[in-house]
């Protein structure tokens, strides 16, 4: 009887309001992706109902205290980080300040300056700073947007004690050489593994001495890469290996600074390919993130095979021998991962100053790469060579800025309700009997079922009983 009732004013009404609500809900998820990069019905389905659904949220850490789970964890969390720190950055005070001298220009992005600041923030502050003086001043410093403040904080902290992150700062932005650098690092690490052994002693007594702990190992280790980068930059090559080598075996677990990334570049300025390849066959593992680093080197060696003596005309007439199809192959993968990377080793395009972060798959990562290992392709005869063959057939598709932001579901459902809800409206408005007759036909097909149960209850229960109910 309701369904005969109804006439086809109702209809359009219905599927109009419908199709105005869906557009609404469409126009604000379109603004809340453009401005913030993700799906609003998303991140609150995620963020509250899923709690309240008793879901696990994955970002959380792992209560598990082993060794091995916190390496699980660690690499887990570092695969899925897009924006990486460079490893081979270069210091701010002794190479980037020189081309602002030169120029007068920046060469860093205020984006790229201010992940620096959360880097350093997360791994040379703890909560307990404001108990030491100088690490309560340092823990300003670092926040700190204009150099000169943080320079002078960094002095104020030093006068008050040995600091060693205070020295860290000198070290990266006021040093003008990279000898000064490698000086104030050298104090640095005297300070550092002084507060290190300290807080080794007491990491066992609390949750504020364990995160002292924390603390304190990342600015060791940070001390000593940076001063095997320094050994690298005066020509001391040997050294800087055998510095970064006791640094890896010191300190497996923290894979974040990727510091073989840094043994490989000197590596293969010695030309120690044999070495070269251990440390690929250790990286370059499927569990691991990839880099372009890990993927061009592994091309790079197996180019290096084939390479002095690859003729594409020759080639073309015999075909491929198996060291050359397994060159290629590695070439192409490489452009695979990061397709941005050959413009720079062929020159293609100008090379700038690396930034201190790169976007992984991304053309600042192909800046860094290209900007220290151009060299080591050059002295392979015939690499470049092999690389342009191989790369210009490899390219078979258009090459994107990665990572591509995908339209979220919820944008795409609510454009295809508003389109079809506005669909069913003008139906509705300009065929009424027709559209009245198949509403009523779909919502008689859809209440089918209900009313079939129905009519099995009125058959199974006494007519007295279901009485009672239906006043109720």
């Amino acid at each position: 009887m309701f369904l005969n009732t109804l006439t086809p004013k109702f209809y359009v009404a219905l599927t109009g309001t419908s199709s105005l609500i869906s557009g609404l809900i469409l126009i604000f998820e379109w603004w809340y992706f453009r401005k913030y990069g993700t799906s609003f019905i998303e991140q609150v389905s995620v963020s509250h109902l899923r709690p309240l659904l008793g879901g696990v949220d994955s970002s959380s850490p792992s209560n598990s205290n082993t060794s091995n789970g916190e390496a699980d964890s660690n690499r887990q969390s570092v695969s899925e980080c897009k924006v990486w720190r460079n490893p081979l950055n270069l210091f701010r005070g002794a190479e980037y300040n020189r081309y602002t001298w030169v120029t007068g220009r920046e060469p860093l992005t205020y984006y790229d300056m201010n992940l620096s600041a959360q880097d350093h923030q997360t791994f040379f502050t703890c909560d307990s700073d404001h108990l030491r003086p100088a690490d309560a001043i340092m823990q300003k410093a670092w926040r700190e947007r204009n150099p000169q403040a943080r320079i002078s904080a960094a002095h104020e902290a030093l006068e008050l004690e040995d600091c060693a992150t205070a020295y860290i700062l000198l070290a990266e932005e006021e040093a003008t050489t990279i000898m000064e650098a490698e000086r104030l690092f050298k104090q640095a690490l005297k300070a550092g593994e002084t507060c290190y052994r300290r807080s080794q002693q007491l990491q066992h007594h609390g949750t504020q001495y364990e995160a002292q702990h924390r603390r304190d190992t990342n600015v060791l280790v940070y001390i000593k890469r940076r001063l095997a980068m320094c050994s690298r930059k005066l020509g001391r090559t040997r050294e800087a290996v055998k510095m970064m080598r006791d640094l890896m075996k010191e300190f497996p677990l923290l894979s974040m600074f990727n510091i073989h990334e840094n043994l490989l570049e000197s590596l293969l300025e010695l030309q120690n390919y044999a070495d070269v390849q251990a440390v690929l066959a250790k990286y370059d593992d499927i569990s691991l993130p990839k880099s372009a680093t890990i993927c061009y080197t592994a091309a790079l060696l197996k180019a290096r095979a084939v390479s002095d003596k690859f003729s594409p005309e020759a080639a073309s007439r015999r075909g491929l021998s198996t060291a050359e199809m397994n060159a290629v192959e590695a070439i192409h993968r490489a452009v695979e991962f990061n397709p941005h990377v050959p413009k720079y080793l062929l020159e293609m395009k100008s090379l700038i100053l690396p930034p201190e972060h790169i976007l992984k798959r991304g053309d600042s990562e192909a800046i860094a790469y290209a900007f220290f290992h151009l060299q080591h392709w050059k002295r392979v005869e015939g690499a470049l060579n092999l690389l342009h063959c191989t790369w210009e057939g490899t390219v078979f598709h258009e090459v994107s800025v990665y990572p591509k932001k995908e339209l979220p579901f919820f944008i795409l459902f609510t454009a295809g309700l508003c389109s079809f809800t506005a669909m069913l409206a003008l139906l509705t408005h300009q065929f009424p009997e027709l559209m009245g007759v198949f509403a009523k036909a779909f919502l008689s097909t859809l209440f089918a079922p209900l009313n079939f149960i129905m009519e099995k209850v009125e058959s199974i229960l006494p007519s007295s009983l279901w009485h009672q109910l239906t006043r109720i």
